[in-house]
């Protein structure tokens, strides 16, 4: 699983029979650092995530075949809407406890 922002939507010209009625979007992996992953991916969704919003996506394909049958070709999801982000910052090596 990991964070993503979306960037946009694709609509396919066809798709696997299970998909059909499906959201697609163009999602791009955000980094532990802040930094985006170097690929956007395309993600099915049925969670009505908007254009700039932070999601989680899941990778394992579990959730798709679930919601959508064992046939599903779809393996990335989102699996949550994400209100907000928060990264604790590292203790100083030299700080006592």
């Amino acid at each position: 699983m990991f964070l993503a922002r979306i960037d946009g939507t694709v609509v396919p010209a066809a798709k696997h029979d299970s998909l059909d009625g499906c959201r697609f979007l163009i999602a791009q992996r955000l980094e532990a650092d802040g930094s985006y992953g170097a690929e956007p991916v395309i993600v099915v969704d049925w969670m009505g995530a908007g254009q700039g919003q932070t999601v989680m996506i899941s990778n394992d394909g579990d959730i798709a075949r679930e919601r959508y049958g064992n046939t599903t070709p779809a393996r990335m999801v989102v699996a949550g809407l994400v209100d907000q982000v928060h990264i604790p910052q590292p203790r100083s090596a030299g700080r006592a406890a």
